[in-house]
């Protein structure tokens, strides 16, 4: 296993208040984590939480690139994690290694391209609608195959466009589109129904 830690370079971050705002403040939370032990370093710069309005890619860049690019010179491995194919562009270039994008590759028609250009780890995240909209989508029969399945169609699609099956990790999206009690069933069975054969990364708040 290895450790992701997450940075969010925004004012409605779902996971820490918004207290990494400031470019600052964020490349100093990265670097701890860092020196600690994380192994990844995620930053996003557009909240994705339940109800959060989009962001403009110009905004998002202008928030996460300094951290990237700092962080990226001190030798960590940065995930950008972002949905927007120009966001993912700018970021490779400075230095993300990672693309970590929860529409899985859906969001923007051109973000597949970007990975294949760039030949970079993905991560294809499980989600239904967009932050907006995936309160009202948390609708499943059985939320462990049915999330397999819509997985499994990213994947596919991710590979006809063109990138390679060996850089793609999934992520089942524990609170994208789902409630507490179908993310806990997701984590619960992870092991035997949800892998698909690839690394899986799991978000803990």
């Amino acid at each position: 296993p290895l450790v992701m830690g997450i940075v969010n370079v925004t004012p409605d971050s779902f996971s820490d208040g918004g207290r990494r705002a400031d470019p600052g403040d964020a490349i100093a939370a990265g670097l701890a984590m860092a020196a600690d032990g994380a192994d990844i370093i995620d930053v996003g710069g557009e909240s994705t939480r339940p109800g959060a309005a989009p962001v403009p890619p110009d905004v998002e860049q202008a928030r996460v690139l300094p951290v990237i690019r700092a962080l990226a010179a001190e030798g960590v491995c940065v995930s950008a994690d972002t949905r927007n194919a120009s966001t993912m562009r700018a970021a490779l270039a400075a230095g993300a290694r990672i693309v970590n994008d929860v529409s899985a590759l859906v969001h923007d028609r051109l973000a597949a391209a970007v990975v294949v250009e760039h030949a970079c780890p993905v991560v294809l995240m499980h989600m239904r609608g967009t932050p907006e909209t995936m309160g009202s989508q948390a609708v499943y029969q059985d939320v462990v195959t049915e999330v397999r399945a819509e997985l499994a169609q990213r994947i596919d699609a991710a590979i006809q466009a063109g990138v390679r099956p060996e850089l793609i990790a999934i992520d089942p999206g524990g609170g994208g589109a789902k409630r507490s009690k179908q993310s806990a069933a997701l984590l619960r069975r992870l092991p035997d129904r949800v892998r698909l054969g690839y690394p899986v990364l799991v978000g803990l708040a």
